[in-house]
């Protein structure tokens, strides 16, 4: 049996700076508090915790005056800020540039609309630390919408500014988009501001050929992890042997039976060392 890694997968830019920031805390001071899980992943959140980087929630800044934390990728919204420096706390800001930039955006489309009694609509997963993070531009009043369909809470009268969640998929999006235009009155004001990831957009078209060259695909992806869930999603259209899988421990030996060719893949915060030591225990399957 061949078995195959997917050589464009692995970590995002955004991730691996977010994990390089913290090794390089690490590697000097040996201990750093991180806001949330610094990735969807918790293989990879288990080998940094054992290298000093302790995981905090928000309801424990009070309690950290003065400490180091990390702000990971996903970002934070305007408040976590204000509340560190109030503290004296010392943030190492590993927020990804894209997700910055939208961040920025966001504030800018809020300022404008304030005055017009318009509303910003973001196209995300409600509760996401990288939505959160994005609300927080607007003061907490943007409209979170989840699905393409899920549009009776947007007031198709007042002028709307549209943004998409880096990491949600940009067919989707367009979908939303499609699905809004149809419902506006002539003369409408509305802009949507295409913000989907590059990254995540063009690992779609990469996997769907590696995934129709194999037999069996094996996707590898924290079980909270949005980009994780779109990309296995996309996947199983195309190769419908494909397994979801979060640790080699979830493999199951009656997946391979006949098989002659496994491909492994993963989202963008699936580490690389973690698609290669379920290539090991794969190996070890006995048929």
């Amino acid at each position: 049996m061949e078995i195959l890694i997917d050589e464009q997968a692995g970590y995002c830019f955004g991730v691996v700076k977010a994990i390089g920031a913290a090794e390089e805390v690490l590697s000097h001071e040996g201990s750093l508090y991180c806001l949330g899980d610094i990735v969807h992943n918790s293989a990879e959140v288990e080998r940094l915790k054992d290298k000093g980087l302790r995981v905090i929630d928000h309801a424990m800044l009070p309690s950290l005056a003065g400490s180091k934390v990390l702000i990971r990728a996903h970002g934070e919204p305007p408040e976590t800020y204000r509340t560190a420096d109030s503290l004296g706390i010392r943030l190492v800001d590993a927020t990804c540039p894209i997700v910055l930039a939208l961040q920025q955006r966001i504030r800018k489309g809020y300022d404008e609309m304030r005055p017009l009694g318009g509303q910003i609509v973001i196209f995300g997963k409600p509760g996401h630390a990288e939505v959160v993070g994005l609300t927080g531009q607007t003061d907490g009043t943007a409209l979170i919408v989840s699905h393409p369909d899920d549009i009776a809470a947007i007031d198709f009268a007042r002028p709307i500014r549209l943004y998409s969640q880096t990491t949600k998929s940009r067919e989707e999006y367009r979908q939303l988009i499609g699905n809004i235009e149809a419902h506006l009155p002539a003369g409408a004001d509305f802009v949507a501001y295409d913000t989907v990831c590059n990254r995540v957009a063009n690992r779609a078209r990469e996997l769907e050929g590696f995934a129709r060259s194999v037999d069996v695909l094996l996707f590898v992806a924290g079980s909270n992890s949005s980009n994780g869930r779109y990309l296995y999603e996309y996947c199983r259209k195309v190769q419908p042997a494909t397994h979801l899988i979060a640790s080699p421990a979830d493999l199951q030996a009656d997946w391979f039976v006949g098989v002659r060719s496994v491909g492994i893949s993963g989202a963008t915060s699936t580490p690389r060392w973690l698609m290669e030591e379920v290539r090991e225990r794969l190996k070890l399957i006995r048929l």
